[in-house]
């Protein structure tokens, strides 16, 4: 249970805030994943709550919240419904990783952690159809032109989740004419942005990533926020805030747990003379279903806290935090799958809930880092 890692006053509040707003979207999951969109009043929630400018630093009025933290308060709201919870994950997790980096100045920074305390909603847009995962490292077909007071923008961006609730995105594009990417703060009021509604999805329906679209929108010099040379070289950290995706689907493994144990609370076929939970192999899955839980919780944890514990390692991190994710999410697909044997053929009924949970779990092996990738960085690290 996810509650046995709260250990002191304030993660408890915090994982409170997370438990009653979870409560809350389980009235809307059907909704949301049947219309594909998250309802405003959901997203004002989190901005009534506070709960969106949690990661803000407390100098700008908000939380300052720890990694450990958000992995806690993000795995509890994905048991609630997942795609809102990854959704709001990635507006956390972008003011999480600027907080830890401070990679703008300090005006620029200031002047956005303010705006989100009020309310604002921001994404990060990077993926394109033309270079896929910007974990891969190409350089951004979308394209900033210089000129005497900003540059001008023109491209398309994929994967732009939260693309309705949205009030500004960092867009990273390539500079003209040099071999530099840099990233550009755009508001989705600016003249020339605009969403098209690309997202038709098997899972995770209700983010809503659709595509952005830029046409010659005007950005001032003070919104050119970080450069990157050809190597994308910046000032980084290994991605200690991509936590937040994991987290969500252990919420959702969570879940589904729950949804097999109300199933052999409930079901007694004729067939047996004891109930469903006393049968050897329903114990056996709810056995493995329990390992896999506790292993991917210490871990991804433990990670968490060791990043927030000892900040000079966290250079030296990336292969622990992308392992977390893998462990995490195909620990959770192994959580869901078991949880779908042990309540049979009615979990592949539209009106079952574990139906959308199959689904929504589905979409955590193409959330970065890919699998692929994460045995790539272990296994250099072990041949280094």
């Amino acid at each position: 249970m996810i509650e046995k890692f709260i250990r002191n006053k304030r993660e408890e509040e915090l994982y409170n805030l997370a438990h009653a707003i979870s409560a809350e979207l389980r009235e809307y999951a059907n909704i949301i994943d049947e219309n594909a969109t998250i309802p405003k009043s959901v997203v004002d929630r989190f901005r009534t709550s506070g709960y969106s400018a949690l990661p803000v630093p407390t100098q700008y009025g908000g939380g300052d919240l720890s990694l450990y933290e958000l992995v806690l308060i993000q795995e509890e709201l994905g048991k609630g419904e997942g795609a809102t919870a990854l959704s709001i994950g990635w507006h956390l997790g972008i003011l999480k990783d600027l907080n830890d980096r401070r990679p703008w100045n300090e005006v620029t920074f200031g002047r956005l952690s303010r705006d989100v305390v009020e309310g604002a909603i921001i994404n990060r847009a990077q993926t394109e159809e033309e270079t896929g995962d910007p974990t891969r490292g190409g350089l951004p077909v979308t394209m900033a032109e210089k000129e005497a007071s900003g540059y001008r923008i023109t491209g398309r961006k994929t994967f732009t989740t939260l693309s309705p609730h949205l009030d500004q995105v960092i867009v990273k594009a390539t500079v003209k004419d040099t071999d530099e990417a840099a990233d550009f703060l755009v508001s989705m009021g600016d003249e020339g942005v605009s969403i098209d509604e690309t997202w038709d999805v098997l899972g995770m329906r209700g983010t809503r990533s659709d595509d952005l679209v830029l046409q010659d929108v005007f950005v001032p010099s003070e919104r050119l926020l970080e450069v990157y040379d050809k190597e994308r070289k910046t000032k980084s950290l290994p991605p200690g805030w991509l936590l937040h995706i994991p987290a969500v689907y252990l919420g959702i493994a969570e879940a589904a747990k729950q949804e097999a144990i109300e199933f052999v609370n409930s079901y007694q076929p004729n067939s047996l003379d004891t109930s469903l939970k006393e049968v050897p192999h329903i114990q056996d899955k709810f056995g493995q279903i329990s390992l896999k839980l506790l292993s991917a919780r210490h871990f991804l944890y433990s990670v968490a806290d060791q990043w927030d514990k000892y900040p000079r390692q966290r250079m030296t991190m990336q292969s622990q935090l992308f392992a977390a994710k893998h462990q995490a999410v195909n620990a959770a697909l192994d959580v869901v799958d078991l949880s779908m044997r042990i309540i049979g053929g009615r979990s592949l009924m539209k009106k079952n809930k574990i139906e959308r949970l199959y689904r929504d779990v589905r979409a955590g092996l193409h959330n970065p880092p890919g699998d692929e990738l994460t045995l790539q960085v272990l296994a250099k690290s072990e041949l280094n």
